[in-house]
């Protein structure tokens, strides 16, 4: 059986393959459904007259916001319309909290702490990391966040001023949380400090390719749990329409609104107000956006049923996976703690991989386990060339076999 897999290695490794499977981007079909946004006519005015080419609107013209709304579920009053990503408007979040918290800005704090739910998705870690703020990780179950590991923290430490998650499709399990865990954990969370922040990064809110667990409006389970002021929510369309080229939506009150357009006033003269027109004409509602997302949806599944179709020929004492209903991630978790050393074999044969750790803060992962795979920016035929390599790359891992 070791010969077997060794001749595979090598067989792999002399076609000097090159794959990279570490980011999950839309792939150029997925692209050319949005197309028509090159070139789509629009006026040069807003609804209620504002000049799309002049400065002014800093929180996103009307007709952007008033999408936004549709989307989350959320009062017009309550949206922001900015930039090109979800992630932007989530680290101007942090940003403003960072200078401007009440009654203390969290730059003035000790040792100021975030949980952050893992697997988790690397690029958060990083943002935490910018502004010197601790991320300490919890583990995420199917149905969200570990409840009694929340609560534990919370009773450790008052150090904590936030949580980050990915509520629907976590990057990169594709759990999507429940209504009940959800209002658990603003209800443990707002026992524990009415300044205390949740931070959701809604990436992919509407990126399912299977049915999903029904999830109720975040914003309605916000509202039924009184945390407004402490909630932030965001959206965008990098991964609907062009990666950078995209609209994104905030939903937020009270103090938190405040704080955010306090520091978008000085930071943002304006958002790109013709591109959020170009999105508004595209569209035209929440659902054309839906039908839109379907459309994606075609593209993208396939490729998640190949990539299940190969995982499921190892063995189970190898490890497990996980079968998202959206987003652009699969988790593989290996039953041995050999993770590094499966993406350094993949790596060999020529197949990049996320590296391993990088779904945990400071990439640290402590049972070298967790693996992240991303599957839609590769032709289908590549991406069955990597998966046949992933596989063996695993079978050599768990067998330990030296090459």
């Amino acid at each position: 059986m070791h010969q077997e897999i060794l001749t595979k290695f090598n067989f792999l490794k002399e076609k000097q393959l090159s794959i990279d499977i570490t980011r999950g981007k839309p792939d150029k079909d997925q692209l050319d459904l949005s197309n028509e946004l090159l070139d789509i006519p629009i006026p040069t005015s807003s609804e209620d007259g504002v000049d799309l080419r002049n400065y002014g609107e800093p929180f996103g013209i009307k007709e952007a916001r008033r999408l936004g709304s549709e989307l989350l579920d959320a009062p017009i009053e309550n949206i922001l319309a900015g930039e090109q990503s979800s992630l932007l408007l989530t680290y101007q979040t942090v940003l403003s909290n960072f200078l401007f918290a009440e009654p203390t800005p969290w730059k003035s704090l000790k040792n100021p702490k975030f949980i952050c739910p893992v697997p988790g998705f690397d690029r958060h870690f990083m943002m935490l990391q910018d502004f010197g703020i601790e991320a300490v990780p919890i583990p995420l179950n199917e149905d969200g966040i570990d409840l009694n590991a929340f609560e534990s923290l919370l009773k450790q430490s008052d150090d904590f001023v936030g949580i980050l998650c990915v509520p629907k499709h976590s990057n990169p399990s594709g759990d999507t949380y429940s209504d009940n865990n959800l209002q658990e954990m603003f209800r443990i969370g707002s026992n524990f400090s009415d300044k205390f922040l949740f931070l959701f990064d809604h990436a992919y809110l509407i990126h399912d390719f299977l049915p999903t667990p029904k999830q109720k409006p975040l914003w309605e389970v916000v509202t039924n749990s009184k945390v407004q002021d402490q909630t932030v929510i965001t959206t965008s369309f990098s991964k609907v329409t062009f990666g950078g080229g995209g609209i994104s939506f905030m939903a937020t009150a009270g103090h938190s609104l405040e704080l955010i357009k306090k520091v978008r006033t000085t930071m943002i003269i304006c958002p790109d107000k013709l591109n959020q027109k170009r999105h508004v004409e595209f569209f035209k509602d929440a659902q054309g956006v839906k039908d839109h997302m379907q459309r994606h949806a075609e593209l993208v599944r396939p490729k998640f049923e190949i990539a299940y179709s190969y995982l499921e020929k190892l063995d189970e004492e190898c490890g497990n996976f996980s079968r998202p209903t959206g987003g652009y991630f699969i988790t593989y978790s290996t039953s041995k703690p050999v993770a590094s050393r499966v993406v350094q074999l993949c790596k060999e044969m020529g197949v990049l991989i996320t590296p391993a750790g990088s779904t945990f803060p400071k990439n640290y992962d402590p049972k070298d386990s967790v693996i992240r795979i991303a599957p839609t920016y590769v032709s289908k035929e590549d991406l069955e060339v990597a998966m046949e390599v992933f596989i063996t790359a695993v079978e050599l891992a768990h067998s330990e076999i030296d090459i």
